[in-house]
Formats: C-alpha cells, sequence, structure tokens
C-alpha cells in the first residue's frame, strides 16, 4: 500500500506493531483545531499520546486480559495539516479514511477537534447505508451554525445526521450541554442518553448485526478526571464506568472510530494525556 504523500511518520504508537497489509485496525492522526471555539491545542494530541506510551503505560490491559500487541493495529501516521480553513484539510483525512476502508480495515482516528470525525466517516458511511453512530460527549454538537461556520467541531453531529439521511441512528451518550434548539434537535432525529451511559447500556443490543461508528470526545469523562480538552463540562464518567460500556460495545460490529478533543498544554501535569493513552489502548483493544 502506498501512503498519500501528506501521510507522515515519524513514531508510532507504542504496541503498534502490525504492518498495514496485515493489521485489522489502522491508527491515524489527525491533529486538526482550526474551528476550535474555545480552548484550542487539540492539535497537539496524537503526537503528546505517542510520546506518553514510550514509558508511561503497559501494552497489556488487565481489564480486558489482552496485549495491545496481539490485537494487530498499525499505525499509519498523521495527516499533514496546512494551516488554514476546513475545506482545505477535511479531504486529505477522508481520503486517509478511504485507503484504510478500500483494504477492507477498520479506521481509528486521533484528532484533533470533534471536527475531524465528518471527513473520517465518510467513506464508511458510503460502504455501510445503514451506518450507526455511537457518540460519547459532553456536548450535542447539533449547532446548524458556530459563529457562521457550517463546518465546526459544534456543528459535526448534525452535518453527519444530514448525511445519515435517516433518524434514530445516531446514539448521543453522556451530554450534559446543548442549546434549546439542539435539544430540540436531538429529540426529533437522534437517540439521546443524557449524563451517564446507564440508559444507553439499556439499550445496546439493539445495535448487535449492524456496523457501528464509535466517537469519543474526551470530555465525555469529569474534568476532574481529565481536565486538558478543549470544553470542559461538569459532571461526567469515570474511567470504571467507561470500561463497563466497552465491554458491552465488545458484542457489536464496530467498523471504525475516532479519540478527540484532547489539549494535551492545559493540563500543565501531563495526567489528561496519560489517562488519555489509557483510554485509547483500552478503545484499540476492545476493537
Amino acid at each position: 500500500m502506498k501512503k498519500p504523500d501528506f501521510i507522515k511518520k515519524e513514531k508510532s504508537y507504542e504496541g503498534c506493531v502490525a504492518g498495514f497489509e496485515e493489521a485489522r485496525i489502522v491508527l491515524v492522526g489527525a491533529g486538526y483545531d482550526g474551528t476550535s471555539s474555545y480552548r484550542s491545542g487539540s492539535r497537539f494530541a496524537p503526537a503528546a499520546l505517542r510520546r506518553e506510551t514510550v514509558l508511561a503505560q503497559e501494552d497489556y490491559s488487565p481489564y480486558f486480559r489482552r496485549d495491545l500487541k496481539d490485537r494487530m493495529v498499525h499505525d499509519l501516521g498523521d495527516v499533514e495539516i496546512p494551516p488554514g480553513e476546513p475545506d482545505v484539510v477535511l479531504p486529505r483525512i477522508e481520503e486517509a479514511s478511504r485507503v484504510i476502508v478500500e483494504k477492507g480495515k477498520i479506521p481509528f482516528f486521533l484528532g484533533g477537534e470533534h471536527l475531524i470525525t465528518l471527513p473520517a466517516v465518510t467513506p464508511l458511511l458510503e460502504k455501510y447505508p445503514d451506518l450507526q453512530i455511537i457518540q460519547l460527549d459532553a456536548h450535542l454538537d447539533l449547532i446548524n451554525e458556530l459563529f457562521g461556520r457550517r463546518l465546526s467541531h459544534g456543528t459535526v453531529m448534525r452535518r453527519i445526521s444530514e448525511r445519515l439521511g435517516k433518524d434514530g441512528r445516531i446514539y448521543q451518550v453522556g451530554i450534559r450541554s446543548g442549546s434549546p434548539e439542539e435539544y430540540q434537535f436531538a429529540a426529533a432525529h437522534t437517540r439521546l442518553f443524557e449524563f451517564d451511559t446507564a440508559g444507553f447500556l439499556r439499550h445496546v443490543s439493539e445495535l448487535k448485526g449492524k456496523p457501528v461508528y464509535l466517537t469519543v470526545d474526551l470530555d465525555v469523562f469529569d474534568p476532574a478526571l481529565l481536565p486538558g480538552t478543549g470544553t470542559p463540562e461538569a459532571g461526567g464518567i469515570f474511567f470504571p464506568e467507561f470500561i463497563r460500556l466497552l465491554r458491552a460495545l465488545e458484542q457489536l460490529q464496530i467498523v471504525g472510530g475516532d479519540m478527540v478533543e484532547l489539549a494535551p498544554q492545559i493540563d500543565p501535569t501531563g495526567n489528561s494525556t496519560i489517562i488519555a493513552s489509557k483510554i485509547l489502548r483500552e478503545l484499540l483493544i476492545m476493537l
């Protein structure tokens, strides 16, 4: 496989030891934060996560009794992000996703802000007409326009909803922030499970046998655990609840995913990056 010219690779995420051809899951960095509306810096997340894994964590998950090295994950590298508007960046992310999807592999993107989900999921929407979306997030991200922009981290799920063409295929989990207009849109078009994962866990079985894309905005976690995000919200889930959720998701056919909105420099302790790297390990092992 010839990588697109705009994919650059300096170092691999620790534990991602498979070559591209043999891999089941392909990891890609997409450090774009050009529409961040509060605290930017998620463009630094892919590099920070790779640095963190060298010494800070083991590849073995005691939660799943599996080792990341055995999960056939390949780290493709990072999409080279030029400064500028989304219409320059998004096609590159979409092309990177398409290369992976056309090879029958599972793409998993590291943001970057939440807007990167739109191009990442586009080839999967084309491949799987009945694709379902699970969104772990503090925010609805259903604004129609944010500061006059239709393409933004705050509008991303609205744009994806429009492309799905059918209501009820976005499961929004952990939500605790949004405008009245967003909540009205959610009531009509998405499946909303507020504040925690308990309500959603009672409905996971509905997704069995269907292709699923999983997007994890790290602000779904309580900021006491992970403050290094662009738009933290009071409340949120903690790590044990997340592991219980992943155990439930194991039964599903997850065909792609992402983890977004880590802004490493916002947390000077470095703990947010450490926790995010553990979250990523469990996500990849669960897949």
